[in-house]
């Protein structure tokens, strides 16, 4: 059963923390691939962070739209946007609903390079499922690798009221700056795409609202 969400101030801190091992994360990868073949491009599908700053070369990029997972702030950032004592939120997959993002295909020949940072950055608690899902485009239905949002992780938390949402985003930083600018830069990047997401755009203007985040372009 879910528990409910520790009182503001500490927020997600009473709970399980432990990082994955390089081992742990290799072998999440050896079997994410398992089916690949050497030099075969792959696509990658972004929703959060990865529409704004993938980190890696890519020779397509197209909208897209996976069906059967939404975008939410479901997921506690104990290292990239928070810490173990304070911990953000940061973007996961959730069952249900629809979710309009972008797929990057990567050529076949930089999969070795590009995939292990891959891993270190999305895989880091495994907190996320690596799967191969249908995302439908403009030019037709692609097969991409889609991190979803593993609920059975310690770090998983179900919506939250939107006070005490935007309480967690405004107090979390974490190695990778703070949550707030997080938000917000995701929100600008879909934007910028055409991609319109009325709950994180009205969370993202409350934030901007406060004078914490990024000005539009930054």
């Amino acid at each position: 059963m879910q528990s409910s969400p520790p009182a503001a101030g500490h927020a997600g801190a009473s709970l399980p923390f432990r990082l994955w091992t390089p081992e742990e994360r290799q072998a999440s990868l050896d079997e994410a691939l398992r089916h690949w073949q050497a030099g075969e491009d792959v696509w990658v599908y972004g929703y959060g962070s990865l529409v704004w700053r993938p980190d890696f070369d890519f020779v397509e990029r197209r909208l897209a739209t996976l069906r059967g997972h939404h975008r939410a702030l479901c997921l506690w950032s104990r290292v990239n946007r928070g810490t173990p004592e304070c911990p953000g939120l940061v973007f996961g997959l959730d069952r249900g609903g629809s979710c309009r993002g972008v797929v990057y295909r990567l050529a076949g020949d930089q999969v070795p390079t590009y995939f292990p940072a891959l891993w270190d950055r999305e895989m880091s608690t495994g907190a996320y499922l690596p799967r191969w899902l249908n995302c439908t485009t403009e030019s037709g239905t692609v097969r991409a690798l889609v991190f979803i949002m593993n609920r059975d992780n310690p770090a998983y938390i179900r919506a939250l009221p939107e006070p005490e949402l935007l309480a967690i985003v405004r107090r979390a930083a974490g190695r990778y700056g703070p949550c707030t600018e997080y938000v917000v830069q995701t929100a600008q990047a879909l934007r910028a795409a055409g991609i319109h997401d009325a709950r994180l755009d009205a969370i993202a203007r409350r934030l901007e609202l406060d004078g914490q985040a990024l000005p539009e372009g930054a």
